[in-house]
């Protein structure tokens, strides 16, 4: 069956991680030729659907970060014409998308996550800027992270060790989007831990522990090799290794995800993991956390890539 397999993988869009997500692409697009399999590597535009419709492939890639693959939007519209792709259905990517919404629906299922508030940028013209920063203030000490309510890659994202900066970080944060989360920081080990489904149910990759060189995972450190060291598995013990996966394999199931994904958590002194966020497309690029996972299990990253196309028609 794979041989014969004509993937389009998606890559590029118009957000703000477009040149992350022309990489992911290129080493999804690798790896699957390297598997035999036939591959078209296209930048979505106003040609694409009509494309897709004229020219069907077997399945479709998404390897578009940002709004433009991740809020759902383009998942809902491959469904509707029918064509297979690879990833969460578009509800389940929306709901993934927002972090506040993914916080409440995992904490639900029982897994910790960090106290938080949501602020859109309209509550501050309402109610008063100086009235909130008091409430914070109040509720939430620091130190702090402030992030944009949708997005990835750390963009927008400021730790916030001061109450003096909060309004900076702010106002950073509302540079990506019209919502922000302002949550506590827990401190801890940072770890992601991929999940892939290829067919007989979720499994948790080993947990990536992550220790950037300047203390904080941020864009530049996500992506400029020599940033940040990566440990697999994450130095924390098998027991609080093993509460860390079911808690990410948690999140993964409320939430509604299939295919793959990956859950960022921090496990704290007492080995405790809070839930951060999950991701409907973990980054795929030669520095990312769920290609480094899968090679350090001792999987081939076109085998998986290739089972995963595989289980993208199955579940169509």
């Amino acid at each position: 069956m794979t041989e014969a397999l004509h993937v389009v993988v998606l890559a590029g869009g118009i957000s703000h991680e477009r040149d992350v997500s022309l990489r992911s692409g290129r080493r999804v697009a690798d790896s699957l030729l390297e598997h035999g399999l036939t591959v078209e590597l296209r930048d979505p535009d106003a040609r694409l659907l009509a494309g897709l419709r004229a020219d069907r492939p077997d399945v479709v890639w998404p390897a578009l970060h940002g709004a433009s693959g991740e809020d759902g939007a383009l998942r809902g519209l491959l469904d509707f014409l029918g064509i297979p792709f690879v990833g969460s259905r578009s509800g389940a990517a929306h709901l993934a998308w927002d972090k506040p919404v993914a916080k409440i629906i995992v904490s639900r299922a029982g897994v910790a996550t960090p106290r938080s508030i949501t602020l859109p940028r309209d509550a501050f013209r309402e109610l008063g800027a100086d009235a909130i920063f008091e409430a914070i203030a109040d509720e939430l000490p620091v130190p702090l992270v402030v992030k944009p309510a949708q997005g990835g890659s750390a963009q927008g994202v400021t730790m916030v060790e001061d109450r003096a900066h909060l309004p900076r970080a702010m106002v950073d944060a509302y540079s990506y989007g019209d919502v922000a989360l302002v949550e506590q920081r827990v401190t801890g080990t940072e770890i992601a831990i991929g999940i892939i489904d290829t067919g007989d149910g979720p499994v948790a990759l080993p947990a990536v522990e992550i220790e950037p060189l300047s203390g904080v995972y941020s864009f530049e450190a996500r992506y400029n090799a020599g940033e940040t060291r990566f440990y697999i598995p994450a130095r924390i013990g098998e027991e609080w290794a093993d509460a860390a996966a079911q808690a990410a394999l948690t999140a993964h199931r409320a939430l509604g995800l299939r295919h793959l994904s990956r859950v960022d958590l921090i496990v704290d002194g007492a080995g405790t993991p809070w839930f951060l966020e999950a991701n409907v497309l973990p980054g795929l690029t030669d520095t990312s956390l769920l290609p480094q996972a899968l090679e350090a299990a001792g999987h081939d990253l076109g085998w998986v890539y290739s089972a995963l196309a595989e289980a993208a028609i199955r579940d169509n």
